[in-house]
This record gives C-alpha cells, sequence and structure tokens, in this order.
C-alpha cells in the first residue's frame, strides 16, 4: 500500500525518508512541491496529489508535511489515518512531534516505522503493543546503548497481541475499575487581540445552553499599512469543556462483557473545527 514516507519542514526540505517495498526518488515530491506554492496558506495544500506513476497523500502536523507515496488507488481516508497515527506516536514517545525531536531520535523513528508498517501495509499502531516492541527513549537508555551497542527493541512478544482489545495489555487489574467516555462535539461557528502575536482570544465563561454568547466586530489596518489585494481570512480556534453546545445528552450506557460493575462517567467537549471568518 505505502511505498514511501517523506517528511517536510516548513522550509520545504526533506529531512527525513523510509522505504518500505522500494526506493521512491525524492523527485516524486516535485509534485507536493508545485501543489504547496499553489496553496495560499500551508494547510491549503490538497491531501491527495495525483501524479503520472504515483499518488501523493499528505498531512500537516506541528509546521511538517508527512507525505506518503501511494502506486495504487486505495482510501485516502485510511492513509490520513495511518498518517496522524504516526504523528500521535512521535507526540507519545517524544514528548513533542518536531523536526529537531525526530532527529534526535531518528534511530528510533525508523524502528518505530519499521513496525507499524509491514510490506507497505499498517501492522502495530496501538501505543501499548508499540511500547513493548520499541522501548521508549531515556537518558539511561541512551546511556546503556551507547555503551553495549544494544537498540531499544524488546525482546519478547508482547501482551497486547494476544489480547482482545488491542490496545490493551493481557491480564491487567486494578483497584478500581471505572469507564469514562469523551463526547467531542466539533461545530462551525464565529474574541481580546494581542498586536504582537496577532492572536484574538475569546472567553466565553459559562454559557447558558438557552441563550448561547454571539460576537460581532470589526477589523481595522494599522496606521500607514496598505490595503491588501483581498480581505483577509481569521482562522479561529476554541474549546468549551463541559458542554455539548448541540445540547446533546447521553442518556444511558451500558457495558458488557465485564463481570464487576464499574463506575461509568461521561465528559462533555466543544471545540473549533477548521474553522474560518471570511471578512
Amino acid at each position: 500500500m505505502i511505498h514511501s514516507l517523506f517528511l517536510v519542514n516548513s522550509s520545504g526540505d526533506i529531512f527525513l525518508e523510509k522505504h518500505w517495498k522500494s526506493v521512491v526518488s525524492r523527485s516524486v515530491c516535485d509534485y507536493f512541491f508545485e501543489a504547496q506554492e499553489r496553496a495560499s496558506e500551508p494547510e491549503n495544500v490538497p491531501p491527495v496529489i495525483p501524479t503520472p506513476h504515483h499518488y501523493l497523500i499528505s498531512v500537516l502536523r506541528h509546521r511538517i508535511y508527512f507525505v506518503a507515496v501511494i502506486q495504487s488507488e486505495v482510501p485516502p481516508l485510511f492513509v490520513i489515518e495511518f498518517l496522524h497515527r504516526v504523528v500521535d506516536t512521535f507526540q507519545d514517545y517524544f514528548g513533542v512531534c518536531t523536526e529537531a525531536a525526530i532527529k534526535d531520535n531518528v534511530v528510533v523513528v525508523y524502528e518505530l516505522l519499521e513496525e507499524m508498517l509491514d510490506n507497505g501495509f499498517p501492522l502495530a499502531t496501538e501505543s501499548n503493543i508499540l511500547k513493548e516492541l520499541i522501548k521508549p527513549p531515556t537518558i539511561l537508555r541512551t546511556v546503556v546503548n551507547t555503551i553495549t551497542g544494544s537498540t531499544n527493541v524488546g525482546e519478547q512478544l508482547p501482551t497486547g497481541q494476544l489480547s482482545v482489545v488491542p490496545w490493551r495489555r493481557t491480564g491487567v487489574k486494578y483497584t478500581n475499575n471505572e469507564a469514562y467516555f469523551d463526547v467531542v462535539e466539533e461545530i462551525d461557528g464565529t474574541y481580546t487581540f494581542d498586536p504582537v502575536t496577532k492572536l484574538l482570544s475569546w472567553d466565553v465563561g459559562k454559557i447558558n445552553p438557552q441563550k448561547l454568547p454571539s460576537l460581532k466586530g470589526s477589523m481595522s489596518l494599522q496606521a500607514g499599512a496598505s490595503k491588501p489585494d483581498e480581505n483577509p481570512t481569521i482562522n479561529i480556534q476554541f474549546k468549551i469543556q463541559q458542554m455539548a453546545i448541540s445540547g446533546l445528552k447521553v442518556n444511558r450506557l451500558d457495558m458488557y462483557g465485564e463481570k464487576y460493575k464499574p463506575f461509568k462517567g461521561i465528559k462533555y467537549m466543544t471545540k473549533a473545527g477548521k474553522f474560518q471568518v471570511r471578512t
């Protein structure tokens, strides 16, 4: 499925590449760079770019483009979800997913990519399983590996692969058995403005579901600034904890296959998707 993976930084440089089936030349990324130049914003690069012999499927996370090279037609969302899982894994292992963190842990990165894909097809993508296959890097483990020449690769088969639930290890027992479920809702909707950071913040406060808040305002140019050729686009990010703006509620939650009586809880959160205000 996935033949190669290229990591491209904000400067347009390929700083890491991984090949599974066959080596694909870096020149295939020229089609991606052309699309990047045509895009008005970094996030507006098309996620799927067809080329004469390949398909390029990419995601942008933490100012890094993860570009997968595909030779045959596959569901794009399947590849996109895998690329997001790669980023989440790097964050879980290194704390952050930045170019510096990836370069500092390049050996672990290649080991993870080798385990996550088998001949181009997803194999192990759950964090519990990966951490038993590839030990997370620590200062002590790095020193020991340098002295002894060993690696972070585990010596035993992960117990999670033998579990009915792949993300949970077998034989796990807790003093308290609790189950929490998140109801995350994305809404399309509409701010203090910091002229230095150019950040516009709006503290909603406590929301009354019967009277939802609204916000109106105007935007003016700084003194002496030239008028832009077209109206700017404002990107908005917001998150509302413990609130489902649609009023969605969970009346009943049942759990099966467990002998104990679990404590069950629901947490609500409303957040912005890819939300823009066009002025």
